[in-house]
């Protein structure tokens, strides 16, 4: 009777958005969904650009072909909603349908830092021990990494989701955001949220500061790799290998750590200049960064640009 009655309180949420600068809803409408269709593009592209040209067919274009299909995931799942809440002053969503746009959201976002963290390995053994680059960096070896980063996102997301979710919510049902994102979903909780905390504070040691303590050690034995080597064009070329990739990992971790490494209880004053910050480092984590991905690793990979040359002649005028 207690569950039935805890569900029961609470039947959907309400998303503020930015109803309170309707002024800026239909800049930022054009503009996401701008956004958005250069990430469709932008990672449609290198997906299949790494599946059909063979050159491609390596461990590092494998795994970005991952992290192209896992933005286009995260961004669909939630992008749309963003875009319905510029159009609609207070958009309604149920409580189950928040429960799978976070479930998603979450998972992808948990995936990405493991799959980072799997890339950094990739290029530490192709730097470091590049003899022994095609022994370690099999198809036997690169599949398993890549279903584990997609696992261990996933399991981390039911768990998190599920004890959010378990909570009572009653009263106020108006989400300060433009999804149901996980921090502001847990300030509407009617009960303590202490457990939620230390167990977000677990996920975040696990999906962010080991991937993170990983990347650094690879890193550090990478460039002490690179200043060994003797000439210039060789370093220089040794580091393009992995600039785009330490590119990605900085805009992605800085951007990641800033939202959730310090969970956050309900702050009784709900300061205005922090909701606003929230906001906007969500919609820069949540946009920006998945359309900035595979311009980053296309501007100065050649093996990138000859094959989308090749995609495209084959497409128009080989028919």
């Amino acid at each position: 009777m207690e569950k039935a009655n805890r569900t029961s309180l609470v039947e959907g949420f309400i998303l503020l958005g930015l109803s309170t600068h309707p002024r800026l809803e239909k800049m930022f409408f054009v503009l996401i969904l701008l956004m958005y269709l250069v990430i469709l593009l932008g990672n449609g592209v290198l997906i299949l650009v790494t599946i059909f040209d063979s050159r491609l067919h390596t461990p590092m274009y494998f795994f970005l072909g991952n992290l192209s299909f896992l933005d286009i995931c995260y961004t669909t799942s939630s992008v749309p909603l963003v875009l319905d809440s510029f159009l609609t002053p207070r958009k309604a969503i149920s409580f189950s349908a928040c429960a799978v746009q976070m479930l998603l959201s979450f998972a992808m976002a948990g995936t990405e830092c493991v799959l980072l963290g799997m890339m950094a390995f990739d290029r530490y053994v192709a730097i470091c021990n590049p003899l022994r680059y095609p022994v370690i960096m099999s198809k036997a070896v690169c599949v398993p990494m890549a279903v584990s980063s997609w696992a261990g996102g996933i399991i981390n997301s039911v768990v998190q989701i599920s004890q959010a979710m378990a909570l009572p919510f009653c009263g106020d049902n108006v989400i300060n955001h433009f999804t149901c994102e996980i921090l502001a979903v847990l300030k509407l909780a009617c009960a303590d949220i202490t457990i939620n905390v230390i167990s977000m504070v677990v996920a975040n040691v696990i999906f962010l500061a080991v991937p993170v303590l990983f990347i650094s050690v690879s890193y550090v034995f990478i460039i002490a790799t690179i200043l060994k080597i003797p000439s210039a064009e060789g370093r220089k070329k040794a580091f393009s290998t992995c600039s785009a990739h330490l590119a990605v990992v900085i805009i992605f971790y800085g951007t990641l750590f800033f939202m959730y490494a310090k969970p956050k209880s309900k702050d009784p004053l709900g300061a205005d200049k922090g909701d606003i910050s929230d906001k906007l480092t969500s919609l820069f984590y949540g946009v920006v960064t998945p359309m900035l991905n595979p311009i980053i690793y296309s501007l100065r990979n050649k093996d990138v640009k000859a094959a989308v040359k090749n995609l495209v002649f084959q497409k128009h005028f080989l028919k």
